[in-house]
């Protein structure tokens, strides 16, 4: 449902971006697209890698244009003192600072966490990092790939006969790292309105990984039970009730009828009443049922399978393809897209009211770098001096 009032909840709040690629500048977008003003630091030259990732749109990246729109680019150099003495003085005007270097970097550039507050003690500074602010592995190098196997995710994904399956989508970045890092944010901003003093959130893109292993390790950490095997349990493969299963014509059907009814609904609707007491089993059971199943999905095409289970909450939808995503009527109907004002579309941050204007499209960069120096009291004598020594883009 729409709201009445047009107004974005995050109207005023102020965010120094440092992060690049994905996790931080996710969090930011969510952050934009619910009203904040985003500062996106970059260095003058190249700026965030992600902005030459292919596919391009034109000169600029699609995935750039995604994560960025509604944000201001302000390109400088931070090795470069002058433009340091500038971005602090954007620090200390802002409510919340946001960077994903390596543990220590932004303390060795005088813009951490101690040196900002003792000026700012209501500043909210949040550090995303691979595997957090201390710890034997702070300064390691780390991707996606590798945080989810040292959390365990990857260890569980995939068939037990196979090597671990690559996750489509970057867990760690956009949920251990981004969502955790919002909440973190949040839930400072909240506790802020009482003390009026802000706090560091020190998010690791591992550690949130792990808690998404909560339900999954709850019997071997406090009830004694071995810990889960991949393909093994319930929900990663082990009961033919909760899988995915081929179509005639090379769909697939995502089946998970895991509570009694749904189950029953599901024989009723393909017409099979002796497997209702097949639901669970062991090794030999499963595979029978299972096997079973995988021949009554494959005995239609995926969209007869749709039409039979429109009518029948059996807990059973097609697998989409990309591609089919804009057109499907959930996500239409939903409103999953937005258009910024120059027309780039890109996924809507679930958040954001359906009923907003569009967002501003990502900026160039450096783009604002001149108007926000400006804001902050640079002199145009200055901006050109550090223009011409490269200091500064835009």
């Amino acid at each position: 449902m729409n709201t009445p009032d047009t107004a974005l909840p995050l109207e005023g709040l102020r965010v120094v971006d440092f992060t690049r690629l994905l996790p931080g500048p996710y969090a930011t977008l969510v952050l934009a697209d619910l009203g904040a003003e985003v500062f996106k630091i970059e260095p003058p030259e190249g700026g965030d890698y992600v902005r030459w990732m292919p596919p391009l749109a034109g000169a600029v990246s699609s995935a750039f244009a995604a994560l960025n729109t509604g944000k201001r680019s302000v390109a400088v150099d931070l090795k470069h003192p002058e433009c340091v003495a500038w971005v602090r003085r954007l620090c200390l005007g802002a409510d919340v600072v946001i960077e994903s270097f390596r543990p220590g970097v932004m303390d060795r550039l005088g813009l951490g966490y101690p040196s900002l507050a003792a000026e700012h003690p209501g500043l909210i500074y949040c550090a995303i990092s691979g595997y957090g602010q201390d710890g034997p592995y702070r300064d390691r190098a780390g991707h996606d790939l590798n945080y989810i196997a040292l959390a365990g995710v990857l260890g569980l994904a995939g068939p037990p006969d196979a090597a671990p399956t690559l996750p489509p989508v970057q867990i760690a970045d956009v949920g251990g790292g981004g969502l955790q890092a919002l909440v973190g944010i949040l839930v400072a901003l909240h506790a802020r309105n009482a003390s009026g003093r802000g706090r560091f959130i020190d998010a690791s893109m591992t550690d949130g990984a792990l808690s998404f292993l909560q339900m999954a390790m709850a019997g071997a950490l406090g009830g004694g039970a071995s810990p889960p095997a991949r393909g093994a349990d319930t929900l990663t493969g082990g009961q033919p009730c909760y899988g995915v299963y081929e179509t005639q014509d090379g769909g697939f059907m995502s089946l998970a009828a895991l509570e009694p009814k749904f189950w029953k609904a599901f024989c009723e609707a393909v017409e099979r009443p002796d497997l209702l007491g097949s639901q669970f089993g062991g090794p030999a059971q499963s595979e029978r049922t299972r096997a079973e199943i995988a021949a009554i999905f494959g005995g239609r095409p995926r969209a007869e399978w749709e039409a039979i289970f429109a009518a029948t909450d059996a807990c059973c939808e097609p697998v989409l393809r990309p591609d089919e995503l804009a057109d499907h009527p959930l996500h239409a109907a939903r409103q999953a897209t937005i258009e910024d004002a120059a027309g780039h579309v890109r996924l809507r941050t679930p958040l954001r009211p359906r009923d907003a204007a569009p967002p501003a499209p990502a900026p160039a960069l450096g783009a604002d770098t001149r108007a926000v120096l400006r804001e902050l009291g640079c002199d145009e004598a200055t901006l050109e001096r550090l223009a011409a020594a490269k200091a500064i883009a835009g």
